[in-house]
């Protein structure tokens, strides 16, 4: 969830950008006078720092944000704060070169004041399927990496096409996707889970509002009538208990209610890959529990 050219034409176009971009001014946001290499990263999301290690940069990061842990390289890189409250201190005893921000999850005010303050932000989206390759490919020529970050990215792409082609002739199941029960939110149909949910031969029955993640109520869950509801593991084993009232519901009828890993569907990474494989593997038992139902 990023053509072609000579690694070293990336290398050199991107140093000849950054450079006439900075005026070889020495500044914390200045990477035209630091050999890629030597750059020092810091992510400003879990799932950033993922991105970075995916493509092969990790060695380069020196700063990553609060429960960043994947891959395990990772835990042992120095904490500079969450999107919200950054450790200023540390940040500038660290000294990154480039700080890598979440469109939908750094504020734009952290973004601006760090700008402010000399450091170079590139603000990453991942809020698709496309946006995974995408980033992968733009984190790989920023580092240094465009030739494994491309090899990443279209495996990645690969292997959801394949889960794709393997759906295409199921019979469609309606699907709400449970983010949390107290408020009651889900997702529509611009978010990636729900992008997974339709390449599974699903259908999100809230693809249609407006927001990534808006709030429902129970009413409108119950008159769209989903044949399965999923949950991320996070909920944990009484997620789905306030439905229980509603013995009449096509999910319950069914028993179709299934918890996702929440680490894998929770980032934007190559790790959706799994996440896919089990909506796939729920919505394929939804179907054959829809199925016997009926018999």
């Amino acid at each position: 969830m990023r053509r072609r050219a000579p690694l070293l034409v990336l290398f050199l176009v991107f140093c000849a950008l950054i450079v006439a971009c900075n005026g070889g001014d020495s500044t914390h946001g200045d990477t035209g006078a630091v050999p890629l290499s030597a750059l020092r990263i810091a992510t400003l999301s879990p799932h950033l720092a993922e991105l970075v290690f995916a493509v092969g940069a990790g060695n380069l990061v020196v700063g990553v944000s609060a429960y960043t842990d994947y891959p395990p390289a990772a835990l042992d890189i120095p904490v500079i704060g969450d999107s919200f409250n950054l450790d200023q201190e540390r940040l500038t005893l660290l000294d990154p070169d480039l700080l890598l921000a979440w469109d939908t999850g750094t504020p734009a005010h952290v973004v601006d004041d760090l700008r402010a303050r000399g450091f170079r932000v590139e603000v990453i989206t991942t809020t698709g399927l496309d946006d995974v390759p995408a980033a992968l490919r733009k984190i790989g020529e920023l580092s240094g990496h465009a030739e494994s970050a491309e090899t990443a990215a279209t495996d990645f792409e690969a292997a959801l096409q394949e889960l794709a082609d393997e759906s295409v002739s199921l019979s469609q199941i309606s699907v709400f996707y449970q983010v949390d029960a107290r408020p009651l939110y889900t997702i529509n149909g611009s978010h990636y889970v729900s992008e997974l949910i339709e390449i599974c031969g699903g259908e999100n029955i809230f693809a249609e509002l407006n927001g990534l993640a808006p709030l429902v109520s129970v009413e409108a869950v119950l008159e769209r009538e989903p044949e399965v509801i999923l949950a991320s593991t996070d909920a944990g084993p009484s997620a789905f208990d306030a439905w229980d009232r509603w013995t009449d519901l096509a999910a319950n009828r069914y028993s179709n209610r299934f918890l996702m890993p929440a680490n894998e569907i929770g980032r934007a990474t190559p790790r959706l890959l799994l996440a896919a494989k089990a909506v796939c593997d729920a919505l394929n038992e939804g179907r054959r529990n829809r199925e016997s139902s009926r018999d």
